[in-house]
């Protein structure tokens, strides 16, 4: 039996389906979204609490759109894995809700997350730093990527 591969959505992906600013990224978006029902879909208590840190008409949009999937709880095993992809640079303390999506992913043995953060997740130096830690912790190794990578 083939197994199904899954994707952790970090919020990013979720408010670009909603961001006329960009018409580009909202358009790769769209067309990734609908190539989710090949997937597990997984999103976290973070994400849920980074979209209830916008604004009421927005939240409620957003929400209806990770209502089906599976909600990953941010567990004290995913922060300690968070702390140390701070400790060891990967991410600063003030972005720990970036190294908090991946570690949950990771946890959870989600194979790819994905984001539309450039900054700091979506780059070679974070994928190979994060497999990096992984593999010196026994945690598998994770993808990640921009939608229209998937």
């Amino acid at each position: 039996m083939k197994r199904i591969r899954s994707v952790y959505l970090d919020t990013s992906v979720i408010s670009a389906l909603f961001d006329d600013r960009t018409p580009e990224r909202k358009r790769f978006t769209e067309e990734f979204w609908r190539n989710l029902e090949n997937y597990r879909v997984c999103v976290s208590t973070v994400v849920k609490e980074e979209i209830n840190a916008v604004s009421e008409e927005l939240r409620e949009r957003m929400m209806d759109k990770i209502s089906g999937f599976e909600i990953l709880e941010s567990t004290v095993e995913v922060k300690n894995l968070a702390e140390e992809y701070i400790r060891r640079i990967i991410f600063p303390e003030r972005y720990k809700s970036d190294a908090i999506h991946v570690a949950v992913a990771v946890v959870n043995d989600i194979d790819f997350l994905i984001s539309w953060n450039f900054k700091h997740l979506v780059k070679v130096k974070t994928r190979r730093m994060v497999n990096l830690v992984n593999e010196i912790s026994g945690y598998p190794t994770i993808e990640i990527i921009a939608p229209p990578e998937l």
